[in-house]
């Protein structure tokens, strides 16, 4: 068995004293796992960085194997990313998600998301909106997508300020106003074609939207709670949020 195809790193762990296990996600082939002989050599640890884009050959006697991957760089993207924490931990939320799904299923849309969303973890600015525009698509990804195209009591698209914790669908202002306290805040960002950017409060209210639907569908059923990577990531954000750079528009985390 043998295929080549392109990957973001996720992640490594040790295998034996030289080689390493690879964590990909890949274009066609989803999120994968191989063993990279001579892995914790000096020429490849670079390479085997979280974050970095690579093509890799994966062979295997038979499909259900670990098999062995051929590593090539493409983007080394990790030296980038570790000098920022809302990156690094940002970068872990990601990888955290991803393994929510099924080893070796094809999410070619969630891949090219990935890279987009890589590209700006390092400017805090960008990696709130990016991130948690990311969780909007895993929930869809893992069958429990929010539908943010209509009101779901009157069918009106337009005022949309609330989703329904019961049912993940939005609701207009006006319908939504006299059970407000039990709605869950739909920030107009998310909103598809609105154009719009999200200040602080938007971000913390979109990641709490997330967040609720995450936690009733994924981490209590699968008895765990919210990741520790996720927490930091916003953590991060908020302390980037009150630093003197956020005042003065700079990027650096």
């Amino acid at each position: 068995m043998e295929w080549r195809d392109e990957g973001i790193i996720l992640g490594t762990r040790r295998h034996g004293e030289t080689s390493a296990i690879l964590e990909v996600m890949t274009r066609a082939h989803g999120r994968h796992l191989g063993l990279v002989r001579g892995g914790r050599s000096r020429k490849q640890q670079p390479v085997l960085q979280a974050g970095n884009r690579v093509d890799v050959i994966w062979r295997a006697r038979l499909d259900e194997h670990l098999g062995a991957f051929q590593v090539e760089p493409l983007d080394l993207n990790a030296a980038r990313l570790f000098d920022s924490a809302s990156a690094i931990y940002g970068l872990q939320t990601l990888a955290g998600h991803l393994r929510l799904l099924p080893e070796r299923d094809s999410h070619e849309r969630l891949y090219e998301t990935l890279g987009l969303v890589i590209d700006h973890l390092d400017d805090p600015r960008a990696a709130g909106e990016l991130v948690v525009r990311f969780e909007v698509m895993m929930l869809d990804e893992l069958g429990f997508g929010l539908d943010l195209s209509e009101c779901a009591a009157t069918g009106a698209s337009v005022d949309l300020a609330y989703v329904s914790p019961k049912s993940g669908r939005a609701v207009s202002r006006s319908a939504g106003e006299p059970w407000r306290d039990r709605m869950l805040a739909l920030p107009a960002f998310l909103l598809g074609g609105t154009g719009l950017r999200a200040d602080a409060a938007a971000i913390e209210d979109a990641f709490r939207l997330t967040g609720f639907f995450f936690s009733r569908h994924v981490y209590e059923p699968r008895g765990f709670g919210e990741p520790e990577a996720r927490a930091a990531f916003l953590g991060a954000l908020r302390r980037w949020q009150a630093s003197p750079a956020a005042a003065g528009g700079e990027s650096a985390a």
